[in-house]
């Protein structure tokens, strides 16, 4: 084996390893910004939509999907580089924290649909209120 051939396998070595922590610092990274399960749960409004609004920008993921992209980004490049000795964990994150940041997306929707429907529903109610009373 050539000097040559030695080096470019350390180097592919090094390579990959630098990947592999590229991958796991980007899920870190992403982890990180999910939001606080304390700001998702707990609340200080004096009604419905006040409730509703806070939960809504609690919902926010910040960076993470960006942070998650990179990750899968490379991921990616490593997989097909044939650069990961076992990459079954980093699948298996990549595929738990993306599963975190749909269910938040799902959760922030459901939030957005109430908030724009318990305004309406409230005047109706007083509507329906003022009409009895007629």
């Amino acid at each position: 084996m050539s000097q040559s051939t030695l080096n470019d396998d350390e180097l592919f070595g090094e390579a990959a390893s630098e990947m592999r922590n590229d991958v796991e610092d980007s899920l870190a990274e992403a982890w990180d910004e999910l939001p606080d399960p304390d700001d998702v749960w707990e609340t200080d409004a004096d009604n419905v939509l006040g409730v509703l609004n806070g939960l809504r920008s609690a919902l926010d993921v910040g960076d993470a999907e960006e942070h998650l992209r990179d990750a899968k980004k490379w991921f990616t490049m490593g997989e097909r580089a044939d650069a990961f000795d076992d990459a079954d964990d980093l699948e298996a994150e990549l595929e738990d924290l993306e599963g975190v940041i749909e269910d938040i997306a799902t959760a922030g929707e459901q939030v957005g649909e109430l908030t724009s429907t318990v305004p309406g529903l409230r005047s109706t109610l007083e509507e329906a209120a003022g009409d009895d009373e007629e």
